[in-house]
């Protein structure tokens, strides 16, 4: 499996940060800030700086979500590890694959474009780190 990351970013208002995708696959959706690892890189690692380029913000990992199983079409099958954030600072601009960054309340998300992204932020839900 290839190894993948992303973040639920929440924020003071009880809000979490989306990105909306500039490239294939899902190109004009919103998602979690992440995407693929590099070489020697640890998964959380990956996250933030995946998270400061998508969205110029800086974060600390606050907790490790979890991690599932995905698929991709270009890559088979992916390894997910999702984290949360709640402590960051930066100017939120969309950067990198992102062309728009947003923080959206629960109850009003757009429709999110990857199932492990729907997932993880079930799990904050669940976990009570965000409330709608």
């Amino acid at each position: 499996p290839v190894p993948a990351t992303c973040v639920v970013v929440g924020s003071p208002e009880g809000e979490i940060l989306l990105v909306k995708r500039a490239v294939d696959p899902k190109k004009g959706h919103w998602c979690l800030p992440g995407g693929y690892l590099e070489l020697d890189e640890s998964p959380a690692d990956g996250a933030i700086r995946e998270l400061r380029e998508e969205t110029g913000l800086n974060g600390a990992i606050s907790r490790l979500l979890g991690a599932i199983q995905a698929h991709s079409d270009l890559y088979g099958f992916l390894v997910m590890v999702g984290y949360w954030v709640e402590a960051y600072d930066g100017c939120l601009v969309a950067g990198d694959d992102a062309q728009a960054a947003r923080f959206f309340q629960l109850e009003s998300l757009p429709p999110v474009a990857f199932r492990s992204h729907r997932w993880f932020i079930e799990k904050t839900r669940e976990l009570g780190l965000v409330t709608s």
